[in-house]
Order: structure tokens, then C-alpha cells, then sequence
């Protein structure tokens, strides 16, 4: 790819999305001979929304990995250890596959992962409450999106960002079972058949790109090195870039297709959508995908090209770790992305979107104007005019 001032970080965050994506697949491996829904493998958070091992490992080694590669940078992840700290089981699910899967001799450590090294991992990414102007580097991590298709043996994905000052200026997404050159609309239930998986990238100003999730020949499943990520620890950043397909841009005068969670339509409002849909004579439902991750990931791949979202209530905001990075790998493939009012999204806020609502996405330019127009005629159509205040 363009050379660009952050080649250590990409190279850094695609071997570590890498080395996560094999304890998504080892604690998928498990839950099948043990069973899916055993109870020291998953529990229900407060709201209700599933948990596996595989979220807390992932977020411990993203965020161990690249405190230890850039330690002035700061954490916002998704999970607290509270959960951990009162599920003793559950705790140790998690050392036993962060020590299966990347051995702290992998970062030239002779000690294992401990519990105290792991809670405090995952802690250190609550502390961070706002991106204001002058706050930094910090990396955002969603260690699985799309939980729920994941202990399914679905789509879902794992997303590291880097955020500098408010602004997304890095993203790297792993995608296990999101096959890179699929030709058509995808849903949760279409597995890459070549088991290769896809890993995304992008840096602003410089394109997006996609890559083989799983590197340097090996095979799906092998574990012929700690990781299972045909890198190495020693690999140099050109050599975990090579072979990087850039993605080609958007077409702004493209015909309108669609990405959305049709199946899972539980915070939208239905008949919005697919009224603007039939609006603009759009694809619909098209890629029909329940993590937000994977959907600005097939719209970066062309699968799809537009994606509308309005929230049921006007109190409803979006999760940080569910866009940030994700949304520049569209944008770098020319995509516009704004909320339902047509603001810009404002990452500044936090861990969550507070000043914005809804997403709008599309080819940009007149395109984005047209679904804007649709949007908003649709709900003042349906009586839904206070969701536009």
C-alpha cells in the first residue's frame, strides 16, 4: 500500500487482530465439543446482551499488545471485568485460552497470562470518557461484534481503531468468516467456503484495503506456531502489508444496495427502512447483517453501498466500538457517512455517539443528499416527525 505515517501501528493491529481472531476460532472450537450454551462459557450481561470467553481474552491481548507497542496510547474497550472478577469459572475459561492461544512468550515474557494481569487489562479501557480535541491516541477495540451470530457459528467481527484527537485516523477489522471475494450479497449465515477469512484495514488518507485473514499459507484451524497468524512476532511491517488488495471506490452514480439486520430488526424502526428502500428503488434488504462491524465492512467491499438506521426513540445512541474504525474503511472507499439530521458523526463524545442519531451512509454527493431526502419524507410520512427534532 501508499507509504503513510502510521505503517507501525497497521503492522501492529493486523497481527494482533490476527493472534484474536485464532482465540475467536479456538473458543468456537470448544463450545462445539463442549456445547454452545455452557454455562462457564457465556453469561448475560445487564443489558442483556451475550458474553463469551472470546470477548474478554480478545480485548485483554489487544489491549496488553498494543499498550506494550505504543504505551503513551489509551484504551476504550467494550467489556468490563466485573463480570469476570464475579464468575471465577468464567475467569479462568479465559486464562486457559489466552495461554493456549498467544503464550506471553510471544511478547518475550516468560510468565503466563495471571487473573490480576487480565482484569486489569480490561479495565484500563473504562477510564477514557471523552475524545475531545486535545486527548490523544487512543484505541478503541470491539473484541466480537455481533455476539449473538458469533455463538452461532456466524458472521461477526473484530474491530481495533485508532483515534487521534477525536478524529478515526486508523481501522483494522478481522472478519473470520467473511469471505473477501464474494461477488453478492452476504447474510450472518454465509460462511466464507475457502475458510480463509478477510482482515480490512485503512488509514486515512490512504485507501482501503483488504487481506487473507489468515496469513502466509496456512491452513484453516492449523496452529503450527503460537499464534496461528503467519506473521510472527518478528515479521516487519512491510512483510505483514504485502499483498494487500486496495479497494476500489464507490461509485457515486452506482445503483442503491442496501446493508442492514432485517432479520434482527430490534432498536430500528422497520417500516422506515424499507419504505426508503423502496423510495430510492434500492436493493433491499441486500447484505443482511446483524453487527454493525461487518456492515461498514461489506459496504467497503461494494457488496452493498448504502445503509440507513433510525432508532426507535430519540434517547438512543450508538456505541462507539461499533463504528469507529469500521466506518473509515467505507469512507476511504468513498462512502459519505452522516447521521439521520446530516450531521457528521462526532467521535469526540466517548464511548458512546451523544451527538448524533441514526446513520446515513451512501455513495456521497448528490447520492447522499437523495437518501437524506428520503429519510426524512418517510418519517414525517409515518408520524414519526419527532425522531427528525
Amino acid at each position: 500500500m501508499d507509504p503513510n505515517p502510521y505503517s507501525k501501528e497497521l503492522a501492529t493491529a493486523i497481527r494482533t487482530v490476527r493472534r484474536a481472531a485464532h482465540i475467536s476460532r479456538t473458543v468456537l472450537s470448544q463450545a462445539n465439543r463442549a456445547g454452545a450454551d455452557s454455562s462457564d462459557s457465556t453469561l448475560i450481561k445487564g443489558d442483556l446482551s451475550p458474553v463469551t470467553v472470546a470477548d474478554f481474552a480478545i480485548q485483554a491481548l489487544l489491549t496488553a499488545t498494543l499498550g506494550a507497542a505504543f504505551p503513551g496510547d489509551g484504551f476504550i474497550g467494550e467489556e468490563s471485568a466485573d463480570d469476570l472478577r464475579e464468575n471465577p469459572a468464567l475467569l479462568q475459561r479465559v486464562l486457559d485460552v489466552l495461554n493456549l492461544c498467544v503464550p506471553r512468550r510471544a511478547s518475550n515474557e516468560t510468565e503466563e497470562w495471571t487473573a490480576e494481569d487480565v482484569c486489569a487489562k480490561i479495565d484500563s479501557c473504562a477510564t477514557i470518557t471523552s475524545l475531545g480535541p486535545s486527548s490523544g491516541r487512543v484505541w478503541i477495540f470491539d473484541p466480537i461484534d455481533g455476539t449473538k451470530t458469533f455463538i452461532r457459528g456466524q458472521q461477526y467481527a473484530i474491530n481495533a481503531a485508532l483515534v487521534e484527537n477525536g478524529r478515526q485516523v486508523l481501522g483494522v477489522v478481522g472478519l473470520p468468516l467473511l469471505d473477501m471475494d464474494a461477488s453478492g450479497p452476504v447474510s450472518d449465515a454465509d460462511v466464507d467456503p475457502t475458510g480463509r477469512g478477510s482482515i480490512m484495514f485503512a488509514v486515512r488518507g490512504h485507501g482501503s484495503y483488504v487481506l487473507p485473514l489468515l496469513a502466509g499459507g496456512a491452513s484453516p484451524g492449523s496452529n503450527d506456531d503460537d499464534n496461528d497468524d503467519g506473521d510472527g512476532p518478528s515479521a516487519e511491517p512491510q512483510e505483514i502489508l504485502s499483498g494487500a488488495r486496495r479497494l476500489p471506490r464507490t461509485d457515486p452514480a452506482a445503483a442503491l444496495k442496501s446493508s442492514t439486520c432485517w432479520r434482527s430488526l430490534d432498536s430500528g424502526v422497520a417500516p422506515v427502512h424499507s419504505t426508503v428502500a423502496e423510495k430510492l428503488s434500492a436493493e433491499f434488504p441486500g447484505c443482511d447483517l446483524l453487527g454493525w462491524v461487518p456492515r461498514w465492512a461489506v459496504l467497503a467491499l461494494g457488496l452493498a453501498n448504502t445503509t440507513v438506521w433510525v432508532y426507535r426513540d430519540r434517547g438512543r445512541r450508538a456505541k462507539i466500538w461499533d463504528h469507529a474504525g469500521a466506518m473509515l474503511l467505507f469512507e476511504e472507499a468513498g462512502g459519505e457517512i452522516t447521521d439521520v439530521h446530516g450531521k457528521p458523526i462526532d467521535l469526540s463524545q466517548g464511548r458512546l455517539l451523544k451527538a448524533n442519531f441514526g446513520f446515513v451512509a451512501s455513495p456521497g454527493g448528490e447520492s447522499h443528499a437523495r437518501v437524506l431526502k428520503a429519510v426524512h419524507e418517510t418519517l414525517r410520512e409515518q408520524g414519526k416527525e419527532e425522531l427528525l427534532v
